[in-house]
């Protein structure tokens, strides 16, 4: 058994990031589908992405996060309930054997959320904890998280703990939006459109979208979204303006609906995807807040060696 490199994968529901890694080095990367896009069982569909390496290493341990732990995915993985200690992650991850290589899946944690209901993440976990062994700083305190993404996740971290959390459906519904609805078919793609929504013309609608949910409210959030469409028709806007109206309205709505349930005051720390953590520290910063920002594949290959270590 190869006790020097482990495998760490990070496994949503839309793509499987996985790293070879020795210690605190990433030797090599790979890309999977998610667990969403399954045609087999999960661990047959793992085997030939990581063929090359165990060829090399031998049987690898392997630890994961994400909807790897889901009922749709590896193996169910219990639920760890908040206040949660991230300490206990290594504790509480589901362990046992494969193809001769030991495999541990973190838990996700579940919580009442402040709107009353019940609430769960799997993976954000991971995020936050490799957040915690990265910056040993938010141990101490409380602090409030954002993890912007599909499922973005509003996290109260107290002493190290997540107290309590909330989701919100913002990345989902975008993309709904953006590929199923007729908000985007008014006008064509421009062929010199910023794919990462960077250009002049990207950036104004981002901040028209922005600027109608501080006039509106988020209560009007649905009367505010068929002006997406409306601008393309009689104000001649771009596909790529309207895309980032539309990215605007969400993002501001989430962040303005968030920020008085966790009474934030001064800061919230980003955690994901750095053009994601761009846009929401510009629309916290309209809410005079300021924004940390840490890398989310950083952080969850952190949280994912506390598990191999455990």
């Amino acid at each position: 058994m190869n006790r020097d490199h482990f495998i760490a994968g990070d496994w949503g529901t839309s793509r499987l990031r996985l790293a070879l890694c020795l210690g605190e080095r990433v030797l090599e990367t790979r890309q999977g589908p998610g667990v969403g896009a399954l045609r087999e069982p999960a661990g047959e569909a793992l085997r030939p992405l990581i063929a090359g390496w165990r060829q090399a290493y031998g049987p690898l341990p392997l630890v994961l996060c994400g909807m790897a732990g889901s009922r749709n995915g590896w193996r169910e993985t219990a639920y760890l309930p908040c206040p949660a200690d991230l300490r206990a992650l290594g504790q509480a991850a589901l362990r046992f054997e494969a193809d001769e290589a030991p495999v541990a899946i973190a838990p996700g944690l579940s919580c009442t959320s402040r709107l009353g209901a019940p609430d769960v993440m799997r993976g954000e976990e991971t995020q936050i904890a490799g957040a915690l062994a990265l910056y040993p700083g938010l141990a101490a305190g409380r602090h409030l998280l954002c993890l912007p993404g599909t499922h973005s996740k509003w996290v109260c971290l107290e002493d190290g703990r997540v107290r309590d959390f909330l989701t919100a459906l913002t990345g989902e519904l975008f993309a709904l939006l953006r590929d199923r609805s007729t908000l985007m078919r008014a006008a064509r793609p421009s062929i010199d459109e910023t794919p990462d929504g960077k250009s002049d013309e990207a950036a104004d609608g981002f901040e028209k979208g922005l600027e109608a949910v501080a006039t509106l409210g988020t209560a009007s959030l649905l009367h505010a979204l068929f002006a997406v469409r409306s601008r393309q028709l009689l104000d001649g806007r771009s596909h790529e303006w309207a895309l980032s109206y539309l990215s605007g309205l969400m993002i501001g709505a989430d962040v303005r609906g968030a920020i008085p349930l966790f009474e934030a005051r001064a800061e919230a720390v980003l955690i994901g995807d750095g053009a994601l953590n761009d846009r929401y520290a510009h629309a916290l910063r309209r809410l005079g807040l300021a924004a940390s920002c840490l890398d989310g594949e950083q952080c969850a290959l952190a949280g994912l060696r506390t598990l191999w270590r455990a």
